[in-house]
């Protein structure tokens, strides 16, 4: 067993916000799991969005947060949409080693149109447009983008679109939202989000058996050959395609536990977790920097009646006030 590796029963589940890399050997498949609990709720009620607009971006931070936890350099991982829906845009960013950060943009009027239709669904509520991968690992270094339509019923369909044309490795994405209302230690009614996903992989040891030639396909090579096809990689997904949403999100299943249900005959193997946290990266001398770089009619412009500019970050919804004269051109 490798050296970082726990059993599965051991005391010391990950429990929420900690993603879960695994790996199940018996099938050459690896991945990554998670249950989003405080992290997210703190994101999407800092915000107070509607539901249908909270859950499509709770998909989207999940699927982030999976994603860019894979990451081995200090960089940010950034998933956005853009499309001509009534959310027009979703981004959540993450900083590794452990920061999110996410916010949506919505078109109330048309959101209400669309409840009152019936159109909730991801794509109805995103429209058409695309979804975008982009890796930043700094400065002095160039900027990664994967760019694919918004191409399917949910985002775990696009994501899979994106994973089949760009990464070219097969790929299996779960996500899930769910609302929970209780009462906390007073007794008082409260609301709560969670979240939950999982990204399987099938990562054999011999390429030949993952080749994808045919894209944007994507599901076999010159020969005919069809990754679906492998008996180790069929089993995988048709396990993954086993779970149900509420799994993925109950607090009482654990990530561990359902690991253990979907692979506990092949020899699952889980990793140590690694926490996430609702960090923004905003500061006042960020924002500072970038007032300064404002002409000084841009800033008269901007600045209110006592003189003062109020900046709002978009993402954490922190205030910042300055002084005209602070960022005035010298």
């Amino acid at each position: 067993m490798a050296e970082n590796a726990l059993k599965l029963g051991e005391p010391g589940f990950a429990g929420d916000d900690h993603v879960l890399p695994f790996q199940v050997e018996g099938l050459d498949v690896r991945g990554r799991a998670v249950q989003l609990g405080p992290m997210l709720d703190g994101i999407l009620g800092r915000h107070d969005y509607p539901a249908p607009v909270a859950r499509l971006l709770a998909e989207a931070i999940t699927l982030t947060v999976l994603l860019g936890t894979s990451l081995k350099f200090e960089g940010k991982l950034i998933v956005q949409t853009k499309g001509d829906g009534p959310v027009d845009l979703l981004v959540a960013d993450f900083a590794a080693p452990e920061n999110v950060r996410a916010y949506a943009r919505f078109d109330q009027q048309a959101l209400d149109a669309a409840v009152a239709a019936g159109a909730t669904e991801p794509h109805e509520l995103l429209g058409k447009g695309i979804l975008a991968f982009t890796i930043d690992q700094g400065a002095h270094t160039q900027r990664y983008q994967g760019i694919v339509p918004l191409d399917g019923h949910t985002l775990e369909e696009i994501a899979g679109v994106y994973f089949r044309q760009s990464e070219q490795i097969p790929t299996k994405v779960r996500l899930g939202v769910a609302e929970l209302y209780d009462r906390d230690e007073a007794g008082k009614a409260r609301h709560r989000w969670r979240a939950g996903g999982m990204v399987a992989q099938f990562l054999p040891q011999s390429p030949e058996r993952m080749r994808q030639a045919d894209l944007p396909g994507g599901d076999g090579d010159e020969a005919g050959h069809k990754i679906d096809d492998d008996d180790n990689w069929a089993e995988a997904k048709t396990m993954v395609e086993t779970i149900d949403a509420d799994e993925l999100t109950d607090p009482n299943v654990g990530t561990e536990r359902l690991l253990y249900r979907l692979f506990h005959e092949r020899g699952v193997r889980v990793y140590q977790p690694q926490q996430v946290f609702d960090r923004c990266s905003c500061s006042r001398e960020k924002l500072k920097g970038v007032l300064a770089g404002l002409s000084a009619e841009e800033i008269a412009h901007t600045a209110d009646d006592k003189g003062e500019i109020a900046v709002t970050c978009e993402f954490c919804s922190t205030t910042y006030r300055f002084e005209a004269a602070e960022v005035l051109p010298q």
